[in-house]
């Protein structure tokens, strides 16, 4: 019978109150270089899709940690505008976007979140983070109202892997101290949330935002919900569900 639930953070709890794009590239002109949004968005895929993931393991200090986490995005930001043009000082530019994606101001919660999450605990659920963020995380979630509801937060730059890796969810399974087959994990990713899910053990949910389901289906031991609003229902067919 499942008791615990992990959710993924950034789009699925939360999401930036303007596109990631348009906001690089809104920084960028302040900081001397004119690219349009689309050409910096398809940067930052290309750069994102080639850079390892976000994981530096247990056993290092935290400051250690927190000067890797930095350095990561200071070099995914830099191949994000290979080929657009030139920066009057990328230092002063990277700054400022690293303490933007920090402020729990340039995000906003989902409307359902705190609502969904306030049903589910009142039917003793637990609840975990597990997330491929760094340690901004902690601050946003404090920020959006939401860091009262989880017991435990998972993040990649710490336990040392990152999503769809399983040790990422065994990590956040000990951290509550729950088998894999009474949790269930949250996301809006097929790769990253469902197939680690699945490696894991555990029952994957899938939020695809803008698919026509008219209530949740569960097909092959994956529960897909249109929104972050069915969930209540899709945890009270998992939670009796073998």
């Amino acid at each position: 019978m499942l008791e615990a639930v992990f959710f993924d953070a950034a789009g699925t709890l939360f999401e930036a109150r303007e596109p990631v794009g348009h906001t690089y590239a809104r920084i960028a002109r302040q900081h001397g270089l004119h690219a349009d949004d689309a050409a910096v968005s398809a940067g930052f895929r290309r750069a994102f899709s080639s850079t390892p993931g976000l994981a530096f393991g247990p056993g290092r200090p935290p400051a250690e940690i927190r000067r890797l986490e930095r350095e990561w995005w200071y070099g995914l930001v830099r191949r994000s505008f290979e080929g657009l043009g030139e920066f009057d000082n990328f230092n002063a530019f990277f700054e400022e976007l690293f303490a933007y994606f920090g402020d729990p101001a340039s995000w906003e919660a989902l409307p359902e979140a705190e609502p969904v999450l306030q049903r589910l605990k009142d039917e003793r659920f637990r609840f975990g983070i597990i997330s491929n963020f760094d340690a901004r995380l902690y601050g946003i979630l404090e920020g959006l109202g939401l860091r009262r509801f989880f017991e435990t937060v998972t993040i990649s730059s710490e336990a040392g892997y990152a999503k769809p890796a399983r040790e990422i969810f065994a990590t956040a399974l000990s951290s509550l101290d729950v088998a894999a087959a009474d949790a269930a994990h949250i996301g809006d990713s097929a790769h990253m949330d469902v197939r680690g899910a699945q490696d894991a053990g555990l029952r994957p949910i899938l939020i695809d935002v803008g698919a026509t389901i008219q209530t949740p289906a569960i097909e092959q031991g994956v529960a897909r919900v249109s929104s972050l609003a069915e969930i209540i229902e899709v945890m009270r067919l998992l939670r009796f569900t073998e």
